[in-house]
């Protein structure tokens, strides 16, 4: 005999388990914001934007050669700005306590599609060590583009700074907690199937049909004391009818 589950054991089943669904889920909300809010260290980031673009004098015309040529190096760009020949200048100038691996771990570069912006963002749990760095990679990198590549088409668009309401990047408590939610609340409904399913109890005489794979001939239902109460009170007033009867 297949054993199936229909709708409403599924129901059954969430509803025994309510409790438990909801208790893994408060509590995996209050620990992800317990964690978000009071042990995780805020991380800011600062943004420069860096231009490739061939510097023109008057004379020339607008080059759509060098405009895609310049497109093409923004790639190049990106993974030289990241570069130990950079990132070391920086640290010595900044006089920074870390390797060039853990500042490459704090650098972001990215560029819009056929786009001859680059975007460098530094992460740091201080803001203004986050501007500080960002701004010096721009200046080292304008300066050492020259010497590397031989060509000078880099300039500064604009710079990093500190914002009046500089906030983190993250956390982001509100986004952590929506996740420990939904996370919570499908750990709570796994548990609960699998409390369910490993649950090998006979609670009534269905289970007793599966377990057997026999028809139910018969079933003892459970007596209360009320019920042999009101069963005895019956009783006797029945054989005092029978007999006023039999008197009469």
């Amino acid at each position: 005999m297949e054993e199936t589950i229909s709708l409403r054991d599924l129901m059954e089943t969430l509803k025994k388990r309510l409790r438990l669904i909801v208790l893994i889920t408060v509590l995996a909300a209050l620990i992800s914001g317990l964690v978000s809010f009071f042990i995780l260290t805020p991380i800011y980031q600062a943004s420069t934007q860096l231009l490739v673009n061939q510097s023109k004098n008057d004379q020339q015309m607008y080059d759509f050669n060098q405009v895609q040529a310049n497109l093409q190096l923004v790639n190049t760009y990106s993974v030289i700005i990241k570069s130990p020949a950079v990132l070391e200048k920086v640290i010595k100038e900044l006089k920074l306590d870390m390797t060039t691996d853990t500042l490459n771990q704090k650098i972001t570069v990215d560029s819009e599609q056929n786009s001859q912006v680059l975007n460098v963002s530094v992460q740091d749990p201080d803001p203004d060590k986050a501007v500080l760095i960002a701004n010096k990679i721009a200046e080292v990198f304008k300066q050492e583009i020259v010497k590397i590549m031989n060509v000078d088409n880099v300039s500064i668009l604009s710079k990093a700074d500190l914002g009046k309401d500089m906030t983190p990047v993250k956390p982001k408590p509100l986004l952590n907690i929506a996740i420990a939610v939904v996370v919570g609340l499908m750990a709570g409904v796994g548990l609960a199937f699998l409390l369910e399913y490993l649950d090998n109890t006979i609670k009534n005489e269905q289970d007793i049909e599966k377990r057997l794979e026999l028809p139910i001939l018969g079933m003892v239902t459970t007596i209360s004391e009320e019920d042999i109460k009101l069963t005895t009170q019956r009783s006797s007033h029945r054989k005092q009818v029978r007999g006023e009867t039999f008197g009469s």
